[in-house]
C-alpha cells in the first residue's frame, strides 16, 4: 500500500475536464462557468477544458458574456461581450436571433446583466430555456446554458438578485458558479 493509503487527504491528483470533480459521461461536454464578481473580477466559460471566454483572454465585458456552441461538436462558434448598462441592445438581438437548432448558448454575467433588456430580449432567453430571464435586473448575477430548440427549461440555470440586504458585496450579489455535462446533440431534438 504505502504511499496511496490516503489519497483524501492529499490534494486531489486527478483533475477532470474543467476541474470538474468527477467525468462527464460519454457523449456530454463537460463545462464550468462563473460569474464576473461585482464589477471587478471578470466571468469564466469552460467547455471541454477550453477556456472559451476570461478576462486572460480579454474577451470579456460588462453586460451579457455569451459564447455561441455547436450543440453536436462542441466547437466554439462565437464568443462576445454585450453591455448591457451602456450598449445597444439591437446589438445583442442581432446575435441571438439567428441561431440554428441544436446551437448551445452560455451566458455569464458581470456587474449588470439587465439594464438594456427589454421584452424581446427576455423572450428569446426564455425559448432558450431560461426560466429567470423574466425577471433580471440590474446588478442581479446570472448563469445560464441554453440551447435553441429546447421545449424544456434549461437545468443549467443560476440566478441571485441584487439585494442590499444580501448583497455579498456592497452594491453587487455574490459570484454564481456553475459547473456540469450537457448531453451532446447527436441529432436535432
Amino acid at each position: 500500500m504505502g504511499h496511496n493509503c490516503c489519497p483524501c487527504s492529499e490534494p486531489r491528483a486527478r483533475k477532470y475536464k474543467c476541474g470538474l470533480p468527477q467525468p462527464c459521461p460519454e457523449e456530454h461536454l463537460a463545462f464550468r462557468m462563473v460569474s464576473g464578481a461585482a464589477n471587478v473580477i471578470g466571468p469564466k466559460i469552460c467547455l471541454e477544458d477550453k477556456m472559451l471566454m476570461s478576462s486572460v483572454k480579454d474577451n470579456v465585458g460588462r453586460g451579457l458574456n455569451i459564447a455561441l456552441v455547436n450543440g453536436v461538436s462542441g466547437e466554439l462558434i462565437e464568443a462576445r461581450a454585450f453591455d448591457m448598462w451602456a450598449g445597444d441592445v439591437n446589438d445583442l438581438l442581432k446575435f441571438i436571433r439567428p441561431l440554428h437548432e441544436g446551437t448551445l448558448v452560455f451566458v455569464a454575467s458581470y456587474d449588470d446583466p439587465a439594464t438594456k433588456m427589454n421584452e424581446e430580449t427576455r423572450k428569446l432567453f426564455s425559448e432558450l430555456g431560461s426560466r429567470n430571464a423574466k425577471e433580471l435586473a440590474f446588478r442581479d448575477s446570472w448563469v445560464f446554458v441554453g440551447a435553441k430548440g429546447v421545449l424544456n427549461k434549461s437545468p443549467f440555470e443560476q440566478h441571485v438578485k441584487n439585494s442590499k440586504h444580501t448583497n455579498k458585496y456592497e452594491g453587487w450579489p455574490e459570484a454564481l458558479e456553475m459547473e456540469g455535462c450537457i448531453p451532446r446533440r447527436s441529432i436535432a431534438g
